[in-house]
């Protein structure tokens, strides 16, 4: 079987909002080729690899209590917020914490939003366990990859959160590797109680090469997905 041609792009540090945009202009463009049937055979969507400036963004169901901090403290701690498009709660986005997103015409894969959730769980677990020997889980309820904690009390290492519309999706995950965890003691992560986030940096004790991560990441996705990248829009 073909595998299928995703466009890949590293945005390298951007604002959020600025990014949010740039989703929003391929993740329409995609739909409006579907509505018109003018989808190219050539590509099956986008791959956008990006590192943000200090941001808090909360999904559309998300509750504003789990900000725990006022207006005034994110500009003390430079940090921004955005109601988002996307599922999910409420999550942090900053430097040495690598975000992706895929911007997919799932008509070229699965309609299937359960299984794509899991895939993307998937390739964390997959690039975890491969490069690093660190066993990635999931949680039973929970979106999201997760390190098995003392007493049973798991770490989260990387949050997920997507927009599905016409089986196109946008936004994506975020993978703490050097991340400053404590940009997550402000907010209730994914508006959940009692539950630690963790990085690639603290589990295993030293600063991970991001460059590197990227990379492997990447690899992880394309076997996962099983498909090709391409540099170049068609």
């Amino acid at each position: 079987m073909r595998k299928k041609i995703l466009f890949f792009e590293d945005l390298g540090k951007k604002e959020y909002k600025e990014t949010w945009k740039y989703q929003k202009i391929l993740f329409d463009d995609i739909i409006q080729k579907k509505v018109n049937d003018r989808l190219s055979q050539k590509i099956a969507g986008y791959l956008l690899f990006v590192e943000h400036p200090h941001v808090y963004t909360i999904g559309k169901n998300g509750k504003y209590k789990h900000l725990l901090v006022s207006s005034v403290f994110l500009k003390k701690i430079k940090a921004t917020f955005y109601q988002t498009d996307r599922g999910g709660d409420i999550t942090y986005h900053g430097p040495g914490q690598l975000v992706v997103y895929p911007i997919l015409n799932m008509d070229y894969f699965f309609t299937d939003i359960h299984k794509y959730l899991r895939l993307l769980e998937e390739v964390i677990i997959h690039f975890l366990l491969k490069n690093y020997e660190i066993k990635g889980k999931r949680e039973k309820g929970q979106t999201g990859v997760w390190l098995k904690g003392k007493k049973g009390k798991s770490r989260k290492i990387c949050s997920i959160g997507i927009r599905m519309s016409r089986w196109v999706t946008m936004h994506g995950f975020a993978l703490n590797v050097n991340t400053d965890l404590r940009y997550f003691d402000y907010i209730i992560p994914c508006g959940i109680l009692n539950k630690e986030v963790t990085s690639l940096k603290k589990e295993l004790n030293n600063k991970i090469s991001f460059s590197e991560v990227k990379h492997l990441v990447k690899r992880s996705f394309q076997e996962i997905f099983d498909v090709e990248f391409i540099k170049e829009k068609v």
